[in-house]
């Protein structure tokens, strides 16, 4: 059946039906033959993988793409599955070769969409699919689909969240012109220094997502052009799911009707955008801090309280350099006023910093919620290590009476290790309380199903 998704504010034409997810599919090999996962919802769905089309005026490849993918997912692939045409308002006759499609391969489903748009594409298709795994690739099928399995597997394992085909990987084999292959490389790099992506290839057109990740992730995402599945990836990233990249072997498609210059504009829009985000703390990454499935860090270990290593180990990292910036505040205060408010003004500077830093590293709290409230608590924090550094000066004058710049530094490192350990303590108590085995309300992905 074909169903059609209209625009907003309208109606659906006539002879059509609005988009609804499309019945279950056939199972090549019954589920119960291979290793059950919860996230397939075994009894639930016969579907495990939903394949994405999304094209725009393809009336010529259209069908000899979907007879070959259906070939291939029918011979190599071990579960059930679904081929998904997602027609962008195409103008030519690509709806009416997608319909026919659609009545002829009972894995092939049409879905029609009144509006321009890679990603409201796949944000439309992916949303209504209750597949536990979602893909999609270009029309023009450049990738050698002998990496679909590879690409997916580790999607239908629970081992990764999301999965992307890399042309840029040292083993990929790509045959491409050099006009591409700069614009590819540029538009890496620019996401490495602008946005510290770790991935390798953020355009290719080969990319897969697990359903239960989508939920959460996609909401999140903009755009609904070309620079969807990268700012989809930057986010992930960010939110530490993990990626898993596929070397693929990929020949360029000279006919491909992609409009580079506009294309490039939008994603520099794209990026400028994201950074800018991600730099105010305006997306809400803490709904996505966990992975998804079995996460030995939820494991509870005898005898020590939930999430206690890990927070001393970036409370400790987090304190050495905090401990480094303090003196060095101090070395240059003291140049110009006297130890005590020397001692104040680099404790009040380093203070901002540290909480700051704790709180997203040490504690894993994101987004702005809370934020200035954990600022308070935090120069709460700093008043008291400040009495306590502060006492220890007094004490070292009333002793010594004017004691060296050497003696000064080694008297503040020791009370600075006392007010640390104090620091810690109420930081996990009062600031930051439950974050290591009961996350807030809002701050636990778990909690927002």
């Amino acid at each position: 059946m074909t169903t059609t998704q209209p625009a907003p504010g309208s109606q659906p034409a006539p002879g059509t039906t609005q988009a609804a997810a499309p019945g279950p599919i056939r199972t090549t090999v019954p589920l119960g033959s291979l290793p059950p996962r919860e996230h397939l919802r075994p009894g639930r769905t016969t579907t495990v993988l939903d394949v994405v089309i999304p094209v725009y005026n393809e009336e010529r490849d259209l069908e000899p793409c979907v007879r070959r993918l259906h070939d291939h997912l029918a011979r190599t692939f071990p579960y059930g599955f679904r081929i998904t045409i997602a027609d962008n308002a195409s103008t030519d006759t690509t709806p009416e070769v997608s319909a026919r499609l659609d009545d002829e391969i009972p894995e092939v489903t049409a879905v029609r969409l009144e509006q321009k748009g890679r990603g409201r594409a796949l944000r439309t298709v992916w949303t209504m699919s209750g597949a536990p795994v979602l893909a999609y690739m270009d029309v023009d099928l450049s990738t050698d689909l002998n990496a679909l399995l590879p690409l997916v597997a580790p999607l239908i394992s629970g081992h990764s969240d999301l999965a992307i085909g890399s042309r840029l990987a040292r083993s990929s084999r790509v045959v491409r012109g050099p006009k591409r292959e700069f614009i590819s490389r540029g538009y890496n790099l620019i996401l490495r220094g602008s946005l510290a992506a770790r991935f390798s290839d953020a355009q290719c057109g080969f990319k897969a997502i697990r359903g239960d990740v989508a939920e959460r992730l996609l909401p999140m995402v903009e755009d609904t052009g070309w620079f969807f599945d990268t700012e989809m990836l930057v986010l992930a990233e960010r939110a530490g799911l993990r990626i898993h990249e596929v070397p693929v072997d990929w020949v360029d498609d000279p006919d491909s009707t992609v409009h580079i210059v506009k294309t490039a504009t939008d994603d520099l829009k794209g990026v400028w955008r994201v950074g800018r985000a991600l730099a105010t703390g305006a997306l809400p990454l803490d709904r996505l801090a966990r992975p998804f499935g079995d996460d030995p860090r939820d494991r509870q270990l005898t005898g020590v309280p939930g999430g206690l290593a890990r927070q001393l180990v970036g409370f400790c990292v987090v304190g050495a350099l905090s401990t480094v910036a303090y003196l060095l505040l101090y070395s240059l205060f003291r140049l110009g006023v006297g130890p005590q408010l020397a001692n104040a003004l680099a404790l009040l500077v380093s203070a901002f910093g540290n909480t700051a830093a704790n709180r997203r590293l040490t504690f894993g709290v994101r987004g702005r919620d809370r934020a200035v409230r954990h600022q308070a608590q935090g120069l709460v924090v700093f008043a008291i290590g400040l009495a306590l550094t502060s006492g220890s000066l007094a004490a070292l004058n009333a002793a010594a009476g004017s004691p060296s710049h050497g003696t000064e530094l080694a008297v503040l490192v020791a009370a600075n290790l006392a007010a640390t350990v104090l620091r810690f303590l109420l930081f996990r108590a009062w600031v930051f309380p439950g974050t290591a085995s009961a996350p807030h309300e809002g701050n636990d992905p778990r909690s927002i199903r």
